[in-house]
């Protein structure tokens, strides 16, 4: 019955049909809620199809175009497909798609780039409008009609509630023994109406592994052989070793002051190759029985699960290069009972984070000299990706970690500078700064203390006497004492050295 026994549910079998068929039931202007998070469990052929219809109407002279809501960033066959089609007029929340990207900057696609843990609490509020259509890939249908989750939950517990009508890929490339490993719970609930979630451990589950459907509002059934599509990571260089070795020596020094178990506490790793070299780390490293409280298991979480040093990994979504993934899809017995995968509200809530007192690494563009950070914006309005789920975890951690390369594009441009151009984490919520020059522990610290220790510990030796100056120039000037700036130089800096041609100081080219 269906993709070797994937549906298993006779009343829903009727409803397979072609991808074409299926997007055809989208019409222009209306919303559509999609599945998809960090590159996995997006669907992949019925966005094909719809940007092959956008791209026919175009051609006739018939503008369409519908607004998409993910769970995050997807991967080419969703975004880059209806991004080249010109057929989205808004996203959100989070998008890393290049070709969209460049839409958005130019002026031709809205962008609302939201909290991670704040888009269903906002869709149930109505502040994002009516959901037409959810279009959700899933690995299975059991025989009661319940649906079994793909390799991401995301926000899709809440597009399949809200849409007025439902479209399903089932996709057999995912591994069937998924089935089992989610954690989807239906207690939340708007205010007055909330209540305490009842997660106290990392490993709790609280909910139901599969998603309930309303069978009438589901339209059609599209099946699947697609793989995710998650670039892979580079091999760690000698400056994300460098990040992940100042990282591991404070976390001994904070066990060894009695400020963080043996064990650590909940980790929360951004996706990116530094966030790798920290979980590699980690794999060498003295501490044992961890745990893991994110938004994506990635590489090296597999790698420590493996090893035994990771006890349990909860996540709402994998980020896994395709090496990674087809490992993970050839050894999921070894893994599943050891991963947990929840909707996004879940994996991303304030008071679970706050609770549990995860450890937040995550990457930045650039912070200043008092630790303001900005995670979104190149030359403060030229957006990047978002912020994703750095805000949910970084307000709350109980530690809360920055890592970056002291310089971009070569050694062109510093990660360091006098004032963020765009502020996504304010100082406030930065504990940790790391650079492959040093760590700066922020903690209980003044604005100028921040700035002294930044200076010493994180900027890179070609451009500390610049931000030196500025800031001795700063403390003199009259813009105030107890965060000085120049706020005409600092917004300016970068642009001034790259109309120079590069932001490395003269007599340090190479």
């Amino acid at each position: 019955m269906g993709q070797n026994g994937r549906i298993r549910n006779a009343a829903l079998l009727a409803k397979v049909t072609s991808a074409e068929h299926a997007a055809s039931l989208i019409a222009s202007g209306s919303t559509v809620g999609m599945s998809g998070f960090t590159g996995s469990g997006y669907p992949k052929a019925v966005p094909l199809a719809l940007a092959r219809r956008i791209e026919a109407a175009r051609e006739r002279g018939t503008p369409f175009r519908v607004c998409v809501w993910t769970g995050a960033s997807t991967g080419p066959e969703l975004d880059g497909a209806l991004a080249r089609a010109d057929g989205i007029s808004l996203r959100l929340p989070y998008n890393s798609d290049p070709v969209a990207r460049e839409r958005i900057n130019r002026g031709e696609m809205d962008y609302a780039d939201l909290h991670l843990s704040q888009v269903a609490p906002m869709a149930w509020q109505g502040f994002l409008g009516e959901l037409d259509t959810a279009v959700i890939e899933i690995s299975g249908i059991r025989p009661d009609g319940s649906l079994v989750p793909s390799s991401s939950v995301g926000n899709n517990k809440t597009w399949l509630d809200r849409a007025r009508q439902v479209i399903l890929e089932v996709n057999r490339w995912q591994s069937a023994a998924l089935e089992g490993m989610h954690d989807i719970y239906y207690g939340t609930a708007l205010p007055p109406h909330r209540v305490p979630i009842p997660l106290l451990r990392p490993e709790d589950r609280i909910g139901e592994p599969t998603f309930r459907c309303d069978p009438d509002k589901i339209v059609a059934i599209v099946e699947t052989d697609s793989p995710d599509r998650n670039l892979p990571f580079a091999a760690p260089d000698d400056v994300a070793r460098s990040i992940a070795g100042h990282l591991l020596e404070f976390l001994r020094h904070e066990v060894a002051r009695g400020r963080l178990p043996d064990s650590l506490l909940p980790i929360q790793s951004g996706v990116g190759n530094v966030a790798n070299a920290v979980l590699s780390g980690l794999l060498h490293g003295p501490f044992e029985g961890l745990t893991a409280y994110t938004e994506v298991i990635q590489d090296g979480m597999l790698d420590l699960l493996a090893a035994g040093k990771l006890r349990v990994a909860s996540a709402t979504a994998f980020s896994l290069s395709p090496a990674a993934a087809t490992r993970l899809n050839a050894e999921m017995a070894l893994f599943r009972d050891r991963m947990i995968l929840r909707p996004q509200e879940i994996s991303n809530h304030p008071e679970v984070v706050r609770r549990l007192g995860c450890i937040a690494m995550n990457g930045l563009i650039e912070a200043d000299i008092y630790g303001n950070v900005n995670s979104t914006h190149v030359m403060g309005s030229r957006i990047q990706n978002g912020i994703g789920g750095s805000g949910d975890f970084a307000r709350n951690a109980f530690l809360s970690i920055f890592l970056t390369p002291s310089t971009a594009k070569g050694g062109t441009i510093s990660a360091i500078v006098p004032q963020v151009s765009h502020v996504d984490h304010i100082a406030q919520d930065v504990h940790v700064l790391v650079t492959e020059q040093g760590l700066a522990d922020l903690r209980g610290l003044s604005p100028k203390q921040r700035a002294d220790l930044i200076l010493a510990r994180c900027a890179h030796p070609d451009y500390r006497p610049l931000l030196e100056d500025y800031y001795a120039r700063a403390r003199r000037g009259a813009y105030g004492l107890h965060a000085p700036s120049l706020p005409g130089e600092a917004l300016s800096w970068h642009q001034r050295f790259m109309e120079q041609g590069s932001m490395r100081p003269a007599g340090n080219r190479s």
